[in-house]
């Protein structure tokens, strides 16, 4: 799960310092859940962007396209690359080169040991001195990367206008999303439906569409639920949600959320 953020966080709009650069995503075109499992072969073909470094690893039955925050390697050295998140339809604006496929790593070995970190590398925010001191992370490290630019955020969405929730009556047998939060405790991994308004969507992130709801109930920090689900939905749609209630998840880079729903069935009434 470390590496989760990979394909789920952004360069937060306003935090990116002057002069950091990355490469910026076109958003990908269904992309299929992200592999975990790893790969390792010899370097065939090595290129630096200006946050990472690209590897066309062969495997021996085929060769791969992987990505860490810039490291030292070469043609010929051998690399593993440890639970890699998918991203397809890549485009590297600053290689100027699109990627059918690339895996993007945060854990990576070359020749059996961790790799140097590449001299041209740019430092991060903080040790830079560009962030506020305790601010949250937006840049990478060995458990969480940095992530290209323009990556959709997934973080939590409030909503921007009104929305009039008065109409929203509470599933049959299931609760508000006051109730879900009040009752943490006892939910993870049961069952429960729950009816909200959409407040905020990100289409097929890791092969999956991120949705915030809410429903009028629960307090600041309680009144936005995430659910993960393969159905197409659009902001303002009122949706019945119904799957597995997830506690203390940890996406890594700021991107925690103590309670959701995963993998969803939902219908827009």
């Amino acid at each position: 799960m470390k590496n989760i953020v990979l394909t789920l966080c952004l360069l937060l709009a306003g935090l990116v310092p002057a002069g950091f650069a990355a490469d910026a995503a076109k958003k990908p075109a269904a992309p299929k859940a992200a592999a975990n499992t790893g790969f390792s072969g010899k370097v065939a073909e090595t290129m630096n962007a200006p946050s990472y470094t690209y590897v066309l690893v062969d495997t021996g039955a085929k060769k791969i396209w992987a990505a860490a925050p810039q490291f030292t390697v070469k043609v010929g050295d051998t690399v593993a690359v440890a639970e890699p998140m998918e991203m397809r339809n890549y485009h590297s604006k600053t290689l100027n080169r699109d990627f059918d496929v690339v895996f993007f790593t945060g854990s990576i070995t070359v020749n059996g040991k961790a790799p140097v970190a590449a001299a041209s590398a740019p430092p991060s925010p903080a040790a830079a001195g560009q962030l506020p001191q305790g601010h949250p992370p937006v840049g990478g490290t060995t458990a969480h990367p940095q992530m290209p630019a323009g990556h959709p955020d997934i973080g939590a969405g409030a909503a921007k206008t009104q929305i009039d929730f008065s109409k929203i009556k509470k599933a049959q047998g299931g609760m508000t999303v006051g109730e879900i939060y009040g009752g943490k405790a006892k939910l993870n991994g049961q069952q429960t439906s729950v009816r909200g308004k959409v407040v905020k969507y990100n289409e097929m992130i890791m092969g999956k569409n991120w949705v915030h709801i809410q429903d009028g109930t629960g307090a600041v920090g309680s009144n936005d639920l995430l659910v993960t689900t393969p159905t197409k939905v659009k902001v303002g749609d009122t949706v019945l949600v119904t799957g597995k209630v997830g506690t203390d998840k940890d996406f890594g880079a700021n991107y925690k959320y103590s309670i959701m729903i995963e993998d969803a069935k939902i219908v827009v009434e």
